[in-house]
């Protein structure tokens, strides 16, 4: 057998992929998710082609299920499937019998007697889209729900994070801003923890979970303090239709002490790569000249998700339809 590189670089030869969802990065094991990076790399090349199409999923159905408007999160999907040949439908929620009063349990009935090969669902309510796996025949993958989980967006700022740096071995990632109320940060603080990557939080403590302590090696409540040698600075969108804006006291004072902008940036290390899942919020959590400078790998971040999700889609499929 050949031999493996570190867990937090790249995989060597694994078993195939066993699951039949995607639902929590907390369901992966470490070489699981050393192979959905390996996949995705592989994807990006097929994106980067002329001819961006594979017929790994011809004759496969995929519905896009968003209870939760995500124009980002969608389309990257839709693109993903259409990618690797697949059927492609995207259901509009607003329109469909849910609005009229269907319950979740309905629709998954509903959608079950299509017999689609894969649901992508993104939900508003934690534990919806695992409730939703669990009455359905086909894979399902957990385009996010709620403040819970976001695992595609995990995949793809870790493979954003290996790109630009090479490895995510002994590297810092700094996560700030609103932790409590984001599914991308505990997905990404799951995801980086299972390769042992050191991760600190940093927001005011109105914007910390209880718990953090025991999915973050370090937490901050200052900034300035939090950066100080970070490799990668992700922020985060201060969720206002989360914190309902009682987490804190101004938009303008949450800027002044947790903005990144060039003098806070400052205080990680000089090569230090910034990230933002978006959509942001200029002003708010981050600085135009910030997003839009050198340092910024927000807009790579897009093109890892078409590939990552490319990634998930070709793991899922062959592995649902194993004997």
């Amino acid at each position: 057998m050949p031999q493996q590189n570190s867990p937090a670089g790249r995989s060597g030869d694994f078993p195939p992929f066993a699951q039949r969802h995607l639902i929590s990065i907390a369901d992966l094991q470490q070489h699981e998710i050393v192979d959905l990076l390996d996949r995705a790399e592989r994807m990006i090349e097929v994106s980067r082609q002329e001819r961006k199409s594979l017929p790994t999923l011809s004759g496969k159905t995929q519905i896009n299920l968003f209870f939760e408007p995500s124009t980002r999160t969608q389309s990257s999907f839709e693109i993903a499937g259409k990618r690797l040949g697949a059927l492609v439908v995207n259901m509009s929620v607003k329109t469909s019998s849910v609005s009229k009063g269907e319950t979740l349990v309905d629709t998954a009935a509903t959608l079950n007697a299509m017999r689609p090969d894969v649901l992508v669902v993104r939900h508003s309510a934690a534990g919806a889209v695992e409730l939703l796996s669990q009455k359905v025949g086909c894979s399902v993958v957990n385009a996010g729900d709620g403040a819970h989980e976001h695992p595609t967006q995990a995949l793809l700022d870790a493979l954003t994070i290996r790109n630009h740096k090479g490895t995510l071995t002994g590297l810092t990632v700094a996560i700030c801003g609103d932790i409590a109320n984001s599914r991308v940060a505990r997905s990404n603080l799951l995801l980086l923890g299972a390769l042992n990557v050191r991760t600190r939080v940093i927001a005011p403590r109105t914007l910390l979970p209880a718990g953090i302590e025991n999915l973050a090696t370090e937490v901050f409540t200052d900034m300035d303090e939090g950066l100080k040698g970070a490799d990668v600075v992700m922020m985060l969108r201060l969720q206002h239709e989360r914190a309902n804006g009682k987490m804190i006291p101004s938009v303008r004072e949450y800027y002044r002490f947790y903005g990144l902008d060039e003098a806070r940036l400052a205080h990680a290390k000089p090569d230090a790569i910034v990230m933002h899942p978006g959509p942001m919020n200029r002003g708010v959590e981050i600085d135009p000249a910030i997003a839009d400078g050198p340092r910024s790998v927000i807009t790579d971040q897009v093109e890892m998700g078409v590939a990552v999700r490319m990634a998930v889609l070709d793991a899922l499929l062959p592995a649902r339809n194993a004997p």
